[in-house]
C-alpha cells in the first residue's frame, strides 16, 4: 500500500503531465490502484494503515475525477504550470463569447414556451456540446504550445468551458422540471 501523497495527479497514475490523455487507459489505471488500496483490504490492519488507506483512496478518487473531465483537467494542468484561471475574480470575457452566451441563454429561456420544449432543449444541448467540443479541441492545442500567449488562451478557454458547464447543468435542470 504505497502511494506518494505528494505526487501530482498525473504522477499518481503514471502518466505524463499533458492535457491529452487516453481516458480509457486512465480508467484502467484507476481501477488497478483502487484494487490495491481499497480500505476493505486493510480491515485487519492497524488503525494508522486503515486511515492511510482511506486517505489514499480519497486522493485517488479526487485525482481520477479531475483527470477524466476536460474542464477540471485543463484547470489542473494550468495550476501545475502556476497559472490561476481566475474564475472567481476575473469577470472580463471576450465580447463574442458573451454574445454567444446570451444567445444560448435566450434560447434556453425560449425553450420553456416552445411547442415541444424537450425537443428544443435537446437541440440546444447538441449546440452546446458542439461548442464545448470545439473549446476542448482549442484548449488541447493551446496547452500543447508552451508560449505565454497560448497559456493565456488556455486560461481563457477554461473559463469559457466553466460557463458552458453551468449552462449544461441548467439544461439538465430544465429537462427535469419539464419531464
Amino acid at each position: 500500500m504505497q502511494v506518494d501523497l505528494a505526487q501530482n495527479y498525473f504522477e499518481l497514475f503514471g502518466l505524463p503531465v499533458a492535457f491529452d490523455i487516453d481516458v480509457a487507459d486512465l480508467s484502467t489505471r484507476y481501477r488497478e490502484i483502487q484494487r490495491r488500496l481499497h480500505p476493505d483490504k486493510f480491515s485487519s490492519a492497524s488503525d494508522q494503515d486503515r486511515r492511510l488507506s482511506v486517505q489514499m483512496t480519497a486522493l485517488v478518487n479526487e485525482a481520477f475525477q479531475t483527470l477524466k473531465d476536460p474542464l477540471k483537467r485543463g484547470r489542473y494542468v494550468l495550476r501545475l504550470r502556476g497559472i490561476d484561471t481566475g474564475e472567481e475574480t476575473d469577470t472580463a470575457m471576450p465580447p463574442e463569447f458573451l454574445v454567444e452566451q446570451m444567445e444560448l441563454r435566450e434560447a434556453l429561456d425560449d425553450a420553456r414556451y416552445a411547442q415541444s420544449p424537450l425537443s428544443r432543449l435537446l437541440e440546444i444541448g447538441k449546440e452546446l456540446q458542439r461548442a464545448t467540443d470545439d473549446r476542448v479541441r482549442q484548449l488541447s492545442s493551446a496547452l500543447a504550445d508552451p508560449s505565454a500567449a497560448s497559456q493565456e488562451r488556455a486560461r481563457c478557454l477554461v473559463r469559457e468551458l466553466q460557463f458552458f458547464h453551468r449552462l449544461h447543468d441548467e439544461i439538465e435542470a430544465l429537462e427535469d422540471e419539464l419531464a
